[in-house]
């Protein structure tokens, strides 16, 4: 038995619980969650086999689902149970609290109301990534999930095109090809980038370069599990402004503006549409 008999203060408890081997969980989260007078799970089935793989009896403490889709009835029983002086242990399906996942109004709620509100720490499928990627770490944005829509997943991919950070989502591996597919249009080809899929599971896999690569590979592949994209940050502080005007000049005198666009876009690992509309001011000039 590796949890042992403590008397927590009254409070609420984030939990981070695996990504994938159940192992991975620390000795404090286990005293959490062998102790806590009440439990909440983003997945109730999920933390009552995570329990039972490491003897930790749910006894007579009532284990509550709190998730997006009924946060709205379940926070006011969770924050009445906080206000009788109870410790309340959260954990999502998987991962650390908070990271995409609906633990948010409910620490907001309970920190406002003067509650204790701590964590165990953990594991995280974003850093576990990170880790992996073989990008730079000292500065990262973590952008969850994008939208579903092409047009609305390009939108925020172009909002985050000159970030001068390594850019990490989370994403369906449905949606994965579509998903890598945008990102090579608007952010450039030639950027570096990652995903890593089913992380700590037998099946771990991490897929390294450019994103023209990335597409290429998983074009026809039918992958599951969860996956982490993980794009390098914008090239263009790197690049001087001055050779990318003169490139794109050259390229204008016997190309469409669309081409010259393109070619320059592609061989600085920039966002094409930037390009594009630098390119359409250049063509003006030369008309007036």
């Amino acid at each position: 038995m590796n949890h042992k008999t403590v008397k927590l203060a009254p409070g609420l408890y984030f939990v981070a619980t695996p990504i994938g081997t159940a192992r991975d969980i620390t000795l404090r989260a286990l005293d959490i969650l062998a102790n806590a007078d009440v439990i909440a799970a983003e997945d109730t089935r999920s933390m009552r086999k995570l329990m039972d793989i490491h003897g930790i009896a749910l006894g007579n403490r009532p284990l509550l689902a709190y998730h997006d889709h009924n946060g709205k009835t379940m926070r006011p029983r969770l924050l009445e149970q906080l206000g009788t002086g109870k410790s309340v242990a959260y954990a999502s399906e998987a991962g650390t609290p908070m990271i995409a996942d609906p633990g948010f109004d409910l620490a907001r709620e309970a920190a406002g109301k003067g509650h204790l509100v701590t964590t165990a720490p953990g594991p995280s499928a974003a850093l576990a990534a990170l880790t992996l990627a073989g990008l730079p770490t000292d500065r990262f944005l973590f952008a969850g999930f994008l939208p579903n829509t092409k047009t609305a997943r390009r939108s925020q991919l172009q909002a985050l095109g000159d970030v001068s950070a390594t850019l990490v989502f989370y994403e369906s591996p449905k949606r994965l090809a579509a998903m890598l597919g945008d990102a090579a249009e608007v952010l450039g080809a030639e950027r570096n980038a990652a995903y890593c899929r089913e992380l700590t599971k037998k099946f771990e896999e991490v897929q390294r370069g450019t994103l023209a690569e990335l597409v290429e590979r998983t074009g026809s592949l039918t992958l599951k599990g969860e996956v982490v994209v993980l794009i390098d940050r914008a090239a263009s502080g790197s690049v001087n402004q001055e050779d990318i005007v003169s490139a794109l000049r050259r390229a204008l005198q016997s190309m469409s503006v669309r081409d010259a666009s393109e070619t320059v876009a592609q061989a600085y690992g920039l966002p094409k549409r930037k390009i594009y509309q630098m390119a359409l001011e250049f063509d003006k000039e030369e008309d007036r």
